[in-house]
């Protein structure tokens, strides 16, 4: 698991409203073993390593806005720096003693870390500031894939009919129209899609929607959908956690529909999901392929294609053949 493409991007390891001030936690990304700790100064992202003995960093504590390690007591400052070892208080720790840190950022509610450098901002998410806007997370969902096959899920539209029947599709109205794909710059635009729904927001209001996807990342994309002047979006990324396992966060947003609370919108996505996994992760192969010869497509997928195509642009390698 060492693709550039990804270990030079942003990856979510949590939420930040779960991880409290002066807390200690082990996350997982991309086969790795990290600590993620806060302090007055913010989130701090370290491999879960002490440097003296190899004990986990995760198993110590927050103390005077520094972390200890629970083996010997060295303690760490907010930029990874020894500066104390209680066995010789007088000693000046020497430059090697140093945690391996990370890049790590906190936005939408979100703890961001990228393991390499980062090449790009955070994608975008214009709803999250705009106050019309109410917002509910969703997830995180664990599913044994691969981060692009499950990225690839959320594009597909014509799944809906089969996988979520009765609330974003019906067997008896399955049909998908045309619909335009552009590839720009920072990545992947469809408009317009249009898709008939029971229940395409969780308020039980059959409608005709219109979705508009964006993909940002190799990992992550947004869409919202337009019904009948209202919009309901969702911002989606997926952590790649491990070989074939992965983690998917969600925020949705609505401006419309008061009676909506956010418990019942991350209720309803809980459903979505639920829905979603078994069929992911029963998809072989396992690896998304990129050559387009490997599977069919038809002209509702495709996004995928435009997806598939953009990915083989970037170079990327971790969950694709």
């Amino acid at each position: 698991m060492d693709d550039p493409v990804l270990l030079n991007d942003w990856h979510v390891v949590a939420r930040a409203s779960e991880v409290k001030q002066g807390e200690v936690r082990p996350v997982r990304l991309f086969g790795r073993d990290l600590v993620l700790w806060r302090n007055e100064a913010g989130f701090h992202a370290w491999f879960d390593l002490c440097i003296h003995r190899g004990a986990r960093l995760s198993r110590g504590k927050v103390q005077e806005e520094c972390l200890v390690c629970p083996y010997h007591g060295w303690t760490y400052n907010s930029g990874g720096e020894c500066i104390r070892i209680p066995a010789h208080p007088d000693l000046t720790p020497p430059a090697r003693a140093h945690a391996t840190t990370f890049h790590v950022r906190e936005k939408y509610g979100l703890v961001w870390v990228c393991l390499g450098t980062p090449e790009s901002e955070i994608a975008p998410f214009p709803e999250w500031d705009d106050a019309t806007f109410r917002k509910a997370p969703a997830g995180p969902y664990d599913l044994k894939a691969h981060g692009p096959r499950v990225l690839e899920n959320f594009l597909d539209v014509g799944h809906f009919a089969f996988v979520h029947t009765g609330l974003l599709g019906d067997p008896g109205r399955p049909e998908i129209q045309d619909f335009e794909v552009e590839t720009t710059s920072t990545g992947i635009v469809s408009r317009d899609i249009p898709v008939w729904q029971p229940d395409p927001d969780g308020t039980g209001k059959p409608a005709v929607v219109y979705y508009t996807y964006q993909v940002h990342r190799p990992l992550t994309a947004s869409f919202f959908k337009d019904k009948e002047g209202n919009r309901f979006c969702m911002f989606y990324t997926v952590t790649p956690v491990d070989e074939g396992e992965s983690r998917s966060w969600a925020i949705l947003a609505i401006n419309y529909a008061p009676e909506m609370t956010v418990e019942s919108m991350t209720e309803f996505q809980d459903i979505i999901s639920r829905q979603d996994i078994p069929v992911v992760e029963s998809q072989r192969p396992e690896l998304l392929p990129l050559d387009l010869q490997a599977e069919l497509h038809l002209r509702s997928d495709r996004t995928a294609i435009a997806y598939r195509q953009w990915l083989k642009q970037l170079g990327l390698k971790h969950g694709t053949a």
